[in-house]
């Protein structure tokens, strides 16, 4: 039924047939990157599914403010492969807080090391805290742990994509 590998469809009551995108949100250091500017363990699984599950945005410091440099930075860390994969996750636009880029109509996940108490605030007052993925490099497997938080999420929000 998916017209698209990020396509979700969900049947209402009414009879309709919808289509629902889940968005993720995606910081760079701290989440891509170590505090010692290097990949994680387990980095190039997490990028392929949250690329393949996700319509991805960067919502970084080296996407702000009109300007998009995350895939320049990126190169000098990541593999080819990686970077290819990365290619298409969609720039956002922000000033001061990481939120404001935020679509708060759209279901989405937002995957950030260190989110600002102002930050959270906005997210408590949109009914949207459960959003946030807090993720911690210096825990072992942590990102394996996140790909599983991401697969319950799915299977919680009923976002299972059909072929």
């Amino acid at each position: 039924m998916s017209n698209g590998r990020k396509s979700v469809y969900r049947k209402s009551r009414s009879g309709f047939i919808f289509q629902i995108m889940t968005k993720a949100y995606l910081d760079i250091d701290g989440v891509l990157l170590t505090k010692k500017q290097q990949p994680p363990d387990h980095v190039s699984e997490f990028i392929a599914y949250v690329i393949n599950n996700y319509d991805c945005y960067w919502l970084t410091t080296h996407c702000r403010n009109g300007e998009n440099k995350a895939m320049e930075y990126l190169r000098g860390f990541l593999s080819k492969m990686d970077l290819k994969s990365l290619e298409n996750v969609k720039p956002t636009n922000w000033d001061t807080l990481k939120t404001e880029a935020i679509d708060f109509t759209s279901n989405f996940v937002w995957l950030e090391d260190y989110p600002f108490e102002a930050e959270k605030k906005i997210l408590f007052q949109n009914n949207k805290e459960e959003s946030l993925i807090l993720v911690k490099l210096d825990r072992k497997e942590e990102l394996k742990s996140v790909i599983r938080i991401l697969k319950q999420a799915n299977t919680a929000l009923g976002n299972h994509k059909y072929k």
